[in-house]
This record gives C-alpha cells, structure tokens and sequence, in this order.
C-alpha cells in the first residue's frame, strides 16, 4: 500500500470528492487568509464527521476520523488543525447531551447543515487548566448572561456555535456549578479579534444564553469537569493526527523523489509510520469503550512522543529535499511551520509534570 493511501481512502469513503477538491487548489491557497478550504469543507459534509448516522452524521469511528485527519493535513494543515477543533467539539456534545430531543437538535442541526461549533480553551488564566470555565455569568429573567474572554484556535471568524464553559447558579441548592454554554456566533454581544491566528481570541459581553442552550452535569455530583476531562482524549487524538499529516506531506514530497537515498526515505517512512500506529491504537481504545481518564493519559504521552518524531523527522525531510524552486520552496516553509504548531497545542508538556507525576500515585489526572 502507497504512503498515505490508506487515509485518503477513508477520506472518499466518508467525505466524498473533498481530497479532489482540495488538490485541486494550490497548498499556499488554500492555507491563505480567506482561502477555499473551508467552504470545501463544509460542502463535502465534513462538519458531521463524527455525528452518528441516526443524526444525519458521517458516523466516523474514531480510527476513521485519526485518518481522514491525517489524509486532510497532507492537503491543508491549517484546516486540518481547525477542523480538530470542530470535531473535538461535536464529540463532547455527543458524549454530554443525555437527552435524546436536545442531542437531535444540537448534533443532527449541525450535521444536516454543516455548521462549525468551536471550543472556547480558557488559556493564559493563572493557575487554571484549560479545560476550566472560563467566564462569568449572571442569572437573568430570559436566562444566563454570559461574559468573559475565550480562545478557539482558528475557527473564530468561521464557527457557527461556540461551547465555553461557565459556572452557573446550581438548581438543586445554593452554590455554582459547572456547566457548558452553546452561543451562536451572531449572538448580540459576541466580538472577535486577531481571527486565523493561534492567539485569536472571542470576546462575550453579557451575551444572553436560553436555557435550552445550556449542558448541566449529568454525572454523579455535578462532575461535569470529569467528562470532560476524559473526552479531551479526542482532542488528543484529532491535532495529533492533523499534524502527522503536515509531516506526511513532506515525507511523501521525500519518498517520491528519486535523488534521496533509498536508506534515508525508507527511515523517515519507518518512523512517521510508527508515530501513525501508536496513534492508531489510541483510536481503538476510544472505540472500544469511549475516552476516561487513562485513554486520556495514554493520548497525551503518544501525542508528546509523536512531537518528539516529528522534531527528527521534518528537519531531515527538508535536507533530503535540498534546492527547490521557489514555489516548493514556500510550500515546504509552511509546511514545517504548520508542523511546528503542534507543540502549541494544549496542554503544553511542561505544564503536564506535576499532573503526570500526581496521576502515576493514583490521583486524578487534571489538566493543567
């Protein structure tokens, strides 16, 4: 079997004609301010990769989904990153929606439309895990007023909904409780800045958020922040597979090019394949019993490792490619750097030691 023909294959399967669509246009266009891919993604049905098939979804498992991410990164990286988000986002509501009307307005309405919903990371907060509810909110007469600062890494200006998490007044006795808030992206009082870029950022200033478009805790004891925790093994899985696909592009630029040495192209394959495969066997464990705490401990150290590969293998790949012309040779800069962002994704390393190391004497794991 070719490199990458495995990916791409599942990619036809679920999302028919996208990787056409997307070869069809140049890398540098496609990963370029107002570029086609997003559109081209939402034509292909992309948004309901994950929704299951009674929701008009793709019905993806979580291998296929690792390989259409993989097999979208190798065409456009920037969107591959994007669509992580979305789709990270669309398996937590499916995971955390218990009630089977609001799971079929929520998912099937984004699947049937192709919507974009991104997840709001309450990053740069002191002492606060990302995962953390970032905002504030007051009770009001026609419902929750929601304000504060969140980040979404690259859906901003595309999002339709945007998940945030919020500590809201508890129904059951005084008190707060965590809780996820659903706001669509024309909502009154929603602003965005520094849109397309890592640091975009999406303002709330006292946006009103109905009942209905709030997920209370379903779980023993209101542990949202536990289901939540566990399913960002998702989002484990989806960057990392994105990223890999960055790097398979330059590899594959590599393999098919007969001046580099048979050792060294048969190397990089070796060792960006078996980044894939330890990948993969995260995939089947979501698929065997669904994300908990250590699927999401196994994800962040194949994810780690996988950095740590690609960290040998993009700069051996650029050198083995040697003199390009200069529209290669733009191509190759932005694929290294898209590569490059992977270590950007949280949770960073470094701030996982101390909840690694809790994890290992039986705590919980958090995520910092």
């Amino acid at each position: 079997m070719r490199f990458l023909e495995r990916e791409r294959a599942t990619m036809a399967q679920l999302l028919p004609d996208l990787d056409k669509s997307l070869r069809a246009v140049s890398l540098m266009e496609l990963e370029g301010p107002g570029g086609p891919g997003i559109g081209l993604f939402r034509d292909s049905g992309g948004p309901g990769l994950l929704a299951p098939t009674a929701y008009q979804g793709q019905g993806a498992t979580a291998l296929d989904a690792l390989r259409v991410q993989r097999a979208l990164g190798s065409r456009a990286p920037s969107l591959a990153a994007a669509s992580a988000l979305h789709h990270f986002s669309m398996a937590t509501l499916n995971a955390l929606i218990t009630d089977e009307y609001m799971k079929s307005m929520l998912v099937g309405g984004v699947a049937s439309t192709n919507r974009l919903v991104a997840f709001g990371f309450a990053e740069d907060r002191p002492g606060a895990g990302v995962l953390s509810p970032s905002m504030t909110a007051s009770q009001g007469s026609d419902g929750v007023r929601v304000s504060g600062v969140t980040r979404t890494r690259g859906l901003a200006q595309s999002m339709d909904l945007l998940i945030t998490g919020v500590m809201i007044p508890r129904e059951d006795g005084p008190g707060e409780e965590p809780a996820l808030a659903l706001v669509p992206a024309d909502s009154d009082g929603v602003s965005i800045s520094e849109a397309g870029t890592d640091r975009e950022q999406v303002t709330l200033d006292d946006v009103v958020v109905p009942p209905e478009l709030l997920v209370r805790p379903s779980a023993p004891d209101g542990q949202l922040d536990v289901l939540l925790t566990a399913s960002f093994a998702w989002y484990q899985l989806l960057i990392t597979g994105s990223y890999l696909g960055a790097a398979g592009a330059l590899v594959e630029r590599v393999l098919l090019d007969n001046q580099a040495p048979e050792s060294e192209r048969i190397r990089l394959l070796v060792e960006v394949e078996g980044a894939m495969s330890a990948a993969e066997g995260i995939a089947r464990q979501i698929d065997d019993g669904g994300p908990d705490e250590s699927t999401l401990a196994a994800s962040l150290y194949v994810r780690y490792n996988v950095q740590d590969a690609l960290s040998r293998v993009v700069p051996r790949a650029i050198e083995l490619l040697g003199d390009l012309d200069s529209t290669a040779s733009d191509e190759v800069g932005h694929l290294t750097t898209c590569v490059n962002g992977l270590v950007l994704q949280p949770p960073a390393r470094f701030r996982m030691t101390s909840p690694f190391a809790a994890y290992l004497v039986d705590g919980p794991l958090t995520i910092a």
